[in-house]
């Protein structure tokens, strides 16, 4: 065939091996429907036509964003993570042999004060290495979840806040509801300081400081003050909290016996 004819489909064409000036056809790629449906689900999950390679792997993720949904069902309009989600997955990475270690990605505004210490007590009972990361923010209750793990990072932007506790809806103006309400921000603040190197002093007067919220008291917290105060253990991002989980995912492998020779 000549350079300058165009191939219509009518023949079938073979390219000349012998001329390396010969164009070659390119062909469709067909796929087979189950790949096809594989990269549609892709695409709708997550923007895009293919996923990142699959590794073997002994650690598993976990992400924490939007709101802290509990006992209440929020608008559908509202980003949440449902604890009733959260603690079956937990239950299930504790009785996983091959998962080693979690790591738990923040970037939440708070929301229910019981679900979201009912996620952190499981995460600080779990028998495998924990760490966590806070991305963007960790703010209210989702401050017990950042400490509740093994080690604790916070991205040198990431703002946390802490706050007293607030009650939504109705409330019944008599001191045995004030009661509650301070024995449950008791159990948030004894529970954030034995997790980490705070004292309950200082959280305390960061709870209840004014002037730095406007309007409302409380004190917001940027990567590097919240480890200055001894709330996260560092300032890193991604890369540094895998390395963390590694070692002590080591630290926690018992050593393998040496067989008899």
């Amino acid at each position: 065939m000549k350079s300058n004819e165009r191939y219509t489909g009518e023949t079938p064409y073979e390219p000349d091996s012998n001329n390396p000036h010969e164009p070659a056809l390119e062909q469709p790629i067909r796929q087979s429907p189950r790949k096809q449906k594989m990269v549609l689900e892709n695409l709708k999950s997550i923007g895009q036509m293919t996923s990142v390679a699959p590794v073997e792997s002994n650690t598993h993720t976990m992400i924490i964003v939007g709101q802290i949904e509990g006992h209440l069902i929020l608008p559908p309009k509202n980003k949440t993570t449902k604890y009733e989600h959260i603690i079956p997955q937990l239950v299930a990475i504790e009785q996983n042999p091959n998962i080693k270690g979690l790591l738990v990605i923040l970037n939440t505004v708070g929301g229910d004060v019981e679900a979201g210490l009912a996620i952190a007590e499981m995460l600080e009972s779990l028998s495998k290495a924990t760490v966590s990361l806070v991305l963007g923010g960790g703010h209210s209750i989702g401050v017990p979840i950042a400490v509740s793990t093994d080690y604790s990072f916070i991205a040198e932007t990431a703002t946390m806040t802490i706050h007293p506790l607030r009650l939504t809806g109705l409330v019944i103006g008599v001191p045995q509801t004030y009661e509650y309400l301070d024995k449950m921000q008791d159990r948030v603040i004894k529970f954030v300081t034995s997790h980490s190197q705070i004292t309950e002093d200082k959280f305390r007067e960061l709870m209840f400081r004014t002037g730095d919220l406007v309007r409302d008291i409380g004190t917001v917290l940027v990567g590097k003050d919240a480890v200055g105060l001894g709330l996260i253990d560092e300032v890193g991002g991604i890369n540094k909290a895998l390395k963390k989980l590694d070692e002590l995912i080591e630290l926690k492998t018992p050593p393998r016996r040496k067989e008899p020779q």
